[in-house]
């Protein structure tokens, strides 16, 4: 079990030139989970493309569909004053801390491509290679 955040799901999902990395870590381990904030960044994801003509709104259907159920039964609450905690130790933000916070507290590896919660947290942070 590994701690993802939205835009390894998008990679994944979304084939581009970071997709194959995903690939190689779902086949590592294909049991994610996420705080319950992935859904809503995934679809800012899906809209921001549908908006800029990148995917169509059958796609985005698609792709949703597919992310719901990649996910389905693994995203999690993450207590409020724990993503302050996070937040104030890390210098992260309130979104990227749920991400930090989850795995931490559930003693997992975060997978992320956000290079600075690589930077910040690098005892629980590492980018899909």
């Amino acid at each position: 079990m590994i701690v993802v955040d939205a835009n390894v799901i998008a990679y994944l999902l979304m084939r581009g030139k970071r997709s194959e990395a995903m690939d190689r870590l779902q086949n590592f381990d294909s049991e994610w989970v996420a705080p319950r904030l992935w859904l809503d960044e995934f679809l800012n994801v899906l809209c921001t493309y549908q908006r800029n003509g990148g995917i169509g709104s059958d796609q985005a259907v698609e792709l949703l569909d597919d992310a719901l159920a990649l996910m389905e039964g693994n995203a999690y609450e993450v207590p409020p004053e724990r993503v302050l905690t996070v937040a104030r130790a890390t210098g992260c933000s309130g979104y990227d801390s749920q991400y930090i916070a989850l795995a931490e507290d559930l003693g997992l590896r975060l997978y992320t491509c956000d290079q600075r919660i690589l930077q910040k947290c690098p005892a629980v942070a590492i980018e899909p290679a």
